[in-house]
């Protein structure tokens, strides 16, 4: 395209990276792009993520976002805005708390020196263990 140009109106062409602010206009627009497609997807997660708006609601939104999205996008995050931050929040809360439960699930946290010298001694007692193992993790249980 910038090829005719050039030869049409006397423009000397300097390819992709002859100039500077074709390169800054090229990521302007990328990073709106990014952006729209950021927030785009934020709202459709959100859509979903709410149990209180009736399924065809939820279906009148998507249609709106696919044939007028942008202006979709705004009214969306402007009249559910508040909601929307509420329910990522509790999401968040929701996973932090499972996630903490697991931790502690797979830790053993709670677990007594005595439970664990019983389990050493357990496997020095199957053959599993030395005796010298069972030394040492008798003294990091009593530490």
């Amino acid at each position: 395209m910038r090829i005719i140009e050039a030869v049409t109106t006397g423009y000397e062409y300097q390819g992709f990276w002859g100039s500077f602010w074709d390169i800054i206009w090229w990521f302007l627009w990328i990073f709106f792009f990014m952006a729209y497609l950021f927030a785009l997807f934020a709202v459709i997660a959100d859509l979903f993520r709410d149990h209180t708006l009736n399924g065809w609601w939820k279906a009148v939104w998507i249609i709106f976002l696919i044939f007028v999205p942008f202006l979709t996008l705004l009214v969306y995050l402007i009249a559910r805005g508040n909601g929307m931050a509420k329910r990522s929040a509790k999401e968040a809360s929701e996973l932090q708390s499972a996630q903490d439960a697991y931790i502690k699930s797979v830790a053993g946290a709670g677990a007594s020196p005595a439970d664990e010298i019983a389990k050493a001694k357990g496997l020095l007692d199957a053959g599993t263990i030395t005796q010298a193992e069972y030394d040492a993790l008798k003294a990091k249980a009593l530490s």
